[in-house]
């Protein structure tokens, strides 16, 4: 039976290893930790905001979410968090947050101990480094977002939000840029988007309509990605991922 802890774990190396170089040894550090594993349900918290943590959370399986909640108990989502991604490496440092991580879906969790993650930080610069890298790409993530929201039309986020999801799947070997699982409702991609989910419902009908994006259940379907990528002006270049995605055929 496949061992969820030691899956999650070379997920995640793999991800630090798409931006940086670590040795054999420092590999062996990373996949090292002693780890408790969660399998919580839909819509459960799992970091509230300023509550003392002495973890990391590191998704295995489902779909994860970092939020800002309002006084009158709104969310904003701000960061969807995939297999292989560590929802919050940045609590190391920050261990009272002033965000909360919630399961977006069924999912399973890896608790990584703070204290694991500083050991082999201080032990190994390079894995310091890398942890400082992902971090980095963590926020240029959320400065994208906030330029969505910001600036660009319901239809531009959401199709901007789909060219992400995909090439992030693709990297974490979750799928294509133009078949990928993105087990979102549309309440919650409202909360991404800053939408209602009946004017998300709307655009994603728009989005059908010109042949671009279908969707079967939770499974994305990009019939145009070239084209969904101009309405989203989407460069990945955020991502960090240079040479990293496959080419594109010839002509598109």
């Amino acid at each position: 039976m496949p061992d969820p802890v030691l899956e999650a774990l070379e997920r995640f190396l793999r991800r630090l290893l798409a931006r940086s170089s670590l040795t054999a040894e420092e590999q062996r550090a990373i996949l090292s930790a002693d780890c408790v594993v969660l399998r919580p349900a839909a819509h459960r918290d799992l970091v509230i905001p300023g509550a003392k943590v002495d973890f990391s959370l590191l998704v295995a399986g489902g779909l994860a979410g970092r939020f800002d909640q309002m006084a009158d108990g709104r969310r904003q989502i701000t960061a969807l968090h995939i297999p292989g991604d560590m929802c919050d490496l940045h609590s190391v440092p920050v261990p009272i947050p002033g965000w909360g991580i919630t399961a977006l879906t069924n999912s399973t969790i890896v608790k990584v101990p703070h204290s694991h993650l500083r050991r082999i930080a201080e032990r190994y610069p390079a894995i310091a480094d890398a942890f400082w890298r992902d971090t980095i790409v963590d926020g240029s993530v959320l400065s994208k977002w906030v330029s969505n929201l910001g600036r660009r039309s319901g239809e531009a986020r959401l199709a901007h939000m789909y060219c992400e999801m995909g090439t992030r799947m693709e990297l974490a070997d979750l799928g294509t840029r133009e078949r990928f699982d993105l087990p979102l409702r549309q309440a919650q991609a409202a909360d991404v988007l800053g939408l209602t989910a009946v004017h998300v419902n709307r655009l994603l009908q728009g989005l059908r309509r010109q042949g671009l994006v279908r969707t079967d259940g939770p499974t994305v379907f990009v019939d145009d990605l070239p084209q969904l990528e101009r309405i989203a002006d989407f460069d990945p270049a955020y991502l960090l991922l240079k040479g990293k995605l496959a080419p594109r055929p010839p002509g598109t």
